[in-house]
C-alpha cells in the first residue's frame, strides 16, 4: 500500500470516525472502501450509454419466429419450463 496524506474538515473527520466505529473498521479502511466505490462508479456505464448500446443492437438478431412479439410469454414459459407450478 502507498501511504497518502489528506486533509479533512473537522466535520468530515468526526463523521468518518463515527461511521468507522459503527462498522467496526478503521478510518483508513473506510476511506479505501469509499475510494473503491467511487472508482467502480466511474467505470460504470451511464443510463444514456446503456440505452444507446441497447438501441444499437436492435434488429441485429432474428429468432426465426414470426409471432414472437405477440406470444413472447408463451415462448418464455416454454424456455424456462414450469417454474411457476
Amino acid at each position: 500500500m502507498i501511504r497518502t496524506q489528506i486533509q479533512l474538515t473537522e466535520e468530515q473527520s468526526q463523521t468518518l470516525k463515527e461511521m468507522a466505529q459503527e462498522r467496526g473498521v478503521s478510518m483508513a479502511e473506510l476511506i479505501r472502501q469509499s475510494i473503491e466505490n467511487f472508482i467502480r462508479a466511474r467505470n460504470q456505464l451511464t443510463r444514456e450509454e446503456k440505452r444507446r448500446k441497447a438501441l444499437a443492437i436492435m434488429g441485429q438478431f432474428s429468432s426465426g419466429v414470426s409471432d414472437l412479439s405477440t406470444n413472447h410469454d408463451q415462448y418464455l414459459a416454454e424456455a424456462y419450463g414450469d417454474f411457476g407450478e
